[in-house]
C-alpha cells in the first residue's frame, strides 16, 4: 500500500529519533512505499527536518499544550515535518499544511487531524516570533544537541559558532578529476562544453566544484571513469602521503574506496595496494569504484587493530589511516549524526583510533609514511590521540602540514567546514625513523 511522503518522511524520522537508526539505508527503505515522483522530495524534507531538528522540536513544544501520548509519535513525527516545511523550504505552504494533515489518517492517527492542523496553522501565522524565540537558547539556535555544542565551546571556543552555521548549511558537489585520462584544465573545458557550470578547488589539485548538484551519471566520461564524486578535504589523503610508483601501500579503512582510488590515481596504477575494511558488504563499493576506474587491488576483510587475524608480516611503505570517527566534520553531508551520536561515542571511539594506529604503526617499515585521518573536528579523536602516541612511541616523527585553510593543532592539521568549500577533516603525517 502507497502511502503520502509526508507519511513516508514521518516514518522515517522516528526511526532515526527513536530506533537510532541511519538515514541513508532509511530512505532507500521508504521510497519504496511513496509515488515514485516523489523520491527527491521525501529525501529533502527528510535531510532538511534533521538539519533544523532541534529547533523543530522545541518549536513542537511551544506549541502543544500539553505532550502527546506515546502511542502518538507519529503525529509528532508528522508535526516536524509540517514545521520544517513552514520554516525553513521553499514548499508551498497550502501544499505542506494540507498533505502532512492527510497524512494521519494513512498513519493511523485521524483523531489528531484538528489538532496538528490547529497547530500548523497557528506557526504560520506566527512563524515570525516564534522563530525568533530560538534565538535565546543554544540548542534549537545553533541546531546542535548540548553535548556536541559543549564540546565545541571547549575545544574550538573561537570557531564553535562557525562550526554549527557550517554544519547547518547542503553541502556543495565535488568532483575528483581522474588525471590519469585528462588534466583538471581540460575537464573544466568538457565541463563547459556540456554546458555544466563549474570551478577548480582550491586545496586539492584534483578539486573540481559544480556550482548545482546533478546527476552523476550526466557527467563527461563518469562512467568511463574520468571523475569521482568526493570531497575536496578527503581528496588531500592521497596528496598528503603520496604514494610513489613501485611501493607497497595498505588503505586500511578504506571501504567505500574514494581514497583507494585516489591513490592510484595518483600513482598511474603502478603501486602494490592492498584495501581492507571490517565490512564485508561495504567492501562490495569498493570494487565498483575500482572496476569502474580500471584499477586493481588487493582487497579483504578485516580490522586493523587485529593484524594478527590477517597480516602476513611484509611491511608496508606507507599507510592510510582513515580510522572510523564521529563523522562531525561532515555533519552538512549526513545531518542524522546529530540524532544519533552521544557523548560516550566519542570516547569510545577515540580509544578504538587509538588502539587501531598503535597496532599499524607495527606494520609500517622503517622509513614509511602513515597518515592518520578522520572527517572529525573533534580533538579527542584527533590532535589528543596523535599526542598520546607521539608521547609512547619514540620512533616516530610528526611531519609539518601546512595547508591554505584550516588550523594547525600542533599534533596534526584541522579543516573545518567550509561553505562553498571542503568537509571538516584532520590529518596527521607520521615517519616510522629508520
Amino acid at each position: 500500500m502507497s502511502i503520502n511522503c509526508r507519511a513516508g518522511a514521518a516514518l522515517a524520522l522516528l526511526d532515526v529519533v527513536d530506533k537510532q537508526k541511519s538515514l541513508t539505508p532509511l530512505l532507500v527503505r521508504y521510497a519504496e512505499k511513496i509515488p515514485a515522483n516523489d523520491k527527491g522530495l521525501l529525501q529533502h524534507i527528510c535531510y532538511g527536518t534533521c538539519r533544523h531538528f532541534f529547533s523543530l522540536n522545541a518549536l513542537s513544544k511551544m506549541l502543544l499544550e500539553h505532550p502527546l501520548p506515546e502511542d502518538a509519535r507519529p503525529v509528532q513525527a508528522l508535526m516536524w515535518v509540517g514545521l520544517y516545511q513552514l520554516a525553513y523550504s521553499d514548499i508551498s505552504e497550502h501544499a505542506a499544511i494540507h498533505e502532512t494533515v492527510e497524512a494521519c489518517g494513512q498513519l493511523k492517527q485521524d483523531k489528531y487531524r484538528g489538532l496538528l492542523n490547529a497547530i500548523l496553522r497557528r506557526f504560520q501565522r506566527e512563524k515570525t516570533e516564534l522563530l525568533e524565540g530560538l534565538k535565546s537558547s543554544d540548542v534549537p539556535h545553533y541546531q546542535h544537541p548540548k553535548w556536541l555544542i559543549k564540546l565545541l565551546k571547549k575545544s574550538w571556543p573561537n570557531q564553535w559558532q562557525a562550526i554549527c552555521e557550517q554544519a547547518n548549511i547542503q553541502a556543495p558537489m565535488c568532483l575528483r578529476v581522474n588525471t590519469n585520462k585528462s588534466p583538471v584544465s581540460e575537464y573544466l573545458q568538457q565541463l563547459e562544453d556540456a554546458e555544466i557550470k563549474a570551478s577548480p578547488g582550491e586545496l586539492s589539485l584534483t578539486s573540481i566544484y559544480l556550482d548545482k548538484p546533478m546527476d552523476v551519471f550526466a557527467l563527461p566520461g563518469f562512467s568511463q571513469g574520468s571523475c569521482s564524486v568526493q570531497d575536496e578535504a578527503a581528496q588531500m589523503a592521497a596528496q598528503l602521503l603520496d604514494p610513489q610508483k613501485g611501493e607497497k601501500i595498505l588503505d586500511a579503512c578504506s571501504a567505500p574506496g574514494g581514497k583507494t582510488c585516489h591513490l592510484l590515481e595518483h600513482a598511474g596504477g603502478q603501486i602494490e595496494l592492498t584495501a581492507m575494511d571490517a565490512d564485508e558488504l561495504r567492501l562490495g563499493r569498493v570494487h565498483e569504484n575500482l572496476e569502474r576506474l580500471g584499477f586493481e587491488a588487493k582487497t579483504l576483510v578485516g580490522e586493523a587493530q587485529h593484524p594478527d587475524q590477517w597480516w602476513d608480516g611484509d611491511a608496508f611503505d606507507r599507510i592510510l589511516l582513515d580510522v572510523p570517527c564521529s563523522a562531525t566534520g561532515v555533519i552538512r553531508r549526513h545531518p542524522d549524526i546529530k540524532l544519533l551520536r552521544q557523548k560516550q561515542d566519542i570516547d569510545n571511539l577515540a580509544q578504538l583510533q587509538l588502539s587501531i594506529l598503535q597496532q599499524a604503526w607495527q606494520m609500517l617499515k622503517p622509513g614509511g609514511s602513515l597518515l592518520y585521518a578522520t572527517c572529525s573536528i573533534l580533538p579527542l579523536e584527533n590532535a589528543n590521540n596523535i599526542e598520546a602516541f607521539l608521547g609512547e612511541q619514540t620512533d616516530a616523527d610528526l611531519q609539518k602540514i601546512e595547508l591554505s585553510s584550516g588550523h594547525d593543532t600542533g599534533f596534526g592539521w584541522q579543516l573545518f567546514p567550509n561553505a562553498n568549500s571542503h568537509d571538516g577533516f584532520f590529518y596527521a603525517l607520521l615517519k616510522k625513523n629508520i
